[in-house]
């Protein structure tokens, strides 16, 4: 039987295509597909710099290289999170401290941040990393005024978010314009709303900061325009780069992302109107209606203390039906990478063991939706 994951790319003909041609230039990477890729998706955005790079987590790598963050900086990111923006900051050196999440939506709140500051007497703050959990720009606008009353740097990881939009005075903004952000990073991996196989984005209006990122992402190396075996070392970087093989394939995808985020609207509400039965079981987050989120994940939140069942059982019955589904993501402080166990953050915890996430993705239609909500509803009533 067919197994339905949580999440899958979709890959036409079209993006087959324009991967065989990029295969025939003369330069498969840093040729003229990373550039293009590039400049549309700064185009899109409305941001004046987007920088390619091979992943999500160097893009985030790249970001806090760029803002300087160096040994005992001090950073604030939401406990619940995928472990790369963690990982980067210890590599680095900095100081990280785990704001609390709200209990529904697994987002760090401007009330929950302020909590974090003040537990930890934080006095002087390099970096503020939001996480719009799911692809919902929540909070945008708040943390952004946070930031400029602390006078610190505002990263977003929007690696669920690429096509998002959050409203500001009545106008649509995209999560990546920077418009109220230092720097936006993104994630291309084939769960994320678009794919380049593995790849990642950085984007900025900040000129230096952009000059930084693009010298990071290869080894520091400033070549002479004229003479391109003359060249010079000016900061310890890294191999971060996009192929002209992946930024080809970005380039048809991108051409496609407004027609994908529509359909995963479409799987959204069809869920949300066939689970309302089991609104006193089940709950959708309470967002922004404003906002336009990108759709990249679906979370419910159950309450297994009301069915007198747990979140692992739920996950376990559905994978015996075939059913992939997922949680995002088990709190950092859980991890044995983590040094302080004492941290029990409640609504994290509580998100943790209450969310999950179900299937959603381009290809998957209304007949295996209810196969799911079906298997779902079998949960709650006991029915294998």
């Amino acid at each position: 039987m067919n197994k339905i994951p949580y999440g899958r790319q979709h890959i036409d003909k079209l993006d087959v295509q324009v991967v065989k041609n990029s295969l025939k230039e003369n330069l498969i990477t840093t040729g003229k597909y990373v550039k293009k890729f590039e400049e549309k998706v700064s185009k899109f955005l409305k941001v004046k710099n987007a920088i390619t790079c091979n992943s999500g987590t160097a893009a985030l790598h790249l970001a806090f290289m760029a803002v300087g963050l160096k040994k005992n900086d001090v950073v604030v990111m939401p406990a619940v999170n995928f472990i790369s923006a963690f990982n980067m900051c210890k590599k680095i050196g900095a100081k990280v401290y785990l704001s609390d999440v709200d209990k529904k939506t697994g987002q760090m709140t401007p009330h929950l941040f302020l909590d974090c500051i003040k537990k930890n007497k934080i006095k002087k703050l390099k970096v503020i990393l939001t996480m719009y959990m799911g692809g919902y720009p929540e909070n945008v606008l708040d943390f952004y005024k946070i930031k400029k009353k602390l006078n610190c740097l505002l990263i977003e990881d929007a690696c669920h978010a690429l096509g998002a939009e959050y409203n500001y005075k009545n106008k649509l903004f995209k999560i990546g314009s920077c418009k109220h952000s230092d720097i936006s990073t993104f994630s291309l991996h084939p769960l994320k709303p678009i794919t380049t196989g593995e790849g990642g984005i950085v984007t900025t209006n900040n000129d230096r900061l952009a000059k930084k990122i693009k010298n990071f992402r290869s080894h520091g190396i400033i070549r002479d325009p004229n003479f391109h075996w003359k060249y010079n070392i000016v900061e310890s970087g890294y191999n971060y780069r996009l192929s002209d093989i992946n930024s080809a394939l970005g380039i048809s995808q991108l051409k496609k992302l407004n027609f994908f985020l529509r359909h995963r609207k479409n799987v959204y509400d069809y869920y949300k109107s066939k689970l309302n039965l089991y609104r006193n079981i089940i709950t959708f987050p309470n967002y922004d209606i404003k906002n336009h989120p990108s759709y990249h994940l679906v979370l419910i939140n159950i309450d297994f203390n009301k069915i007198k069942k747990n979140k692992n059982s739920f996950l376990k019955y559905l994978n015996s039906k075939n059913i992939m589904c997922q949680f995002h993501y088990i709190p950092i402080y859980k991890f044995s990478l983590y040094r302080n166990k004492n941290i029990n953050l409640k609504g994290s915890e509580e998100y943790f063991k209450n969310s999950v996430s179900i299937p959603i993705f381009h290809t998957l239609d209304s007949q295996k939706q209810d196969k799911v909500i079906r298997l779902i509803k079998n949960f709650f009533n006991n029915k294998k």
